[in-house]
C-alpha cells in the first residue's frame, strides 16, 4: 500500500516531463517593420531640478555643522557652511528648512532630545542672522535616535553630534 503514493508521484513527474516544450533549432527572424529607436533630442542632464534637496546638497558647502562635545556653539567653521546654505535659502525663498538637530550616544535620551535641540536652533538662529526669514525654518531634535554613523568611538560621536538642514518640498 505504500508504494502505490510513490508510483503515483513518480507517474505524474514522467507526464510532466514528457509535455516539456523543445527549444526551437533557429530563432525567427526580426519583423521587418521594427524602427530603429529614436534619436536623442539633445543633451541628457544629471543636473538635480533646481530647488530641490539634491540641488541644496549640489549648491551648499554641506547640509550639516558639526559640533563639540556637549555644545552647540556655531564656530568659524559651521559660520562659512551656513552663510552657504543661508545664499541658497534666500536664493528660493519659497522653500522652507527644517533643522535637525542630533547628538552621540553618550548621555540619556532626554539629555540628548534637549542637546539636539539646542544645537538646531543655533544653526536656525544663525541662519535668520543672515537674513533667511526664522517663519520658513523649523527645528526637530532627534537625540541620539538616529545616528549617522555607527560606533562607539570618537571618529562616530563627532559625525553624530550635528545639525542637518534639510529643504521641504
Amino acid at each position: 500500500m505504500r508504494t502505490l503514493p510513490l508510483l503515483l508521484a513518480a507517474s505524474a513527474a514522467l507526464a510532466l516531463g514528457a509535455c516539456a516544450k523543445k527549444a526551437p533549432e533557429a530563432l525567427p527572424p526580426a519583423p521587418a517593420d521594427t524602427a530603429p529607436p529614436p534619436a536623442s533630442t539633445g543633451p541628457v542632464s544629471n543636473a538635480p531640478v533646481p530647488g530641490s534637496q539634491a540641488d541644496f546638497i549640489a549648491s551648499v558647502s554641506s547640509d550639516r555643522v558639526f559640533f563639540n562635545t556637549d555644545e552647540s556653539d556655531i564656530d568659524d567653521q559651521d559660520r562659512a557652511t551656513l552663510q552657504s546654505q543661508a545664499q541658497w535659502l534666500l536664493k528660493y525663498p519659497n522653500k522652507r528648512a527644517t533643522v535637525e538637530g542630533h547628538a552621540d550616544e553618550r548621555g540619556t535620551r532626554e539629555y540628548n532630545l534637549a542637546l539636539g535641540e539646542r544645537r538646531a536652533n543655533a544653526a536656525k538662529n544663525y541662519l535668520a542672522a543672515l537674513g533667511v526669514d526664522p517663519g520658513r525654518l523649523s527645528v526637530i531634535s532627534y537625540g541620539k535616535e538616529r545616528p549617522a554613523a555607527l560606533g562607539s568611538d570618537e571618529e562616530s560621536w563627532a559625525q553624530n553630534r550635528r545639525a542637518v538642514t534639510v529643504t521641504i518640498d
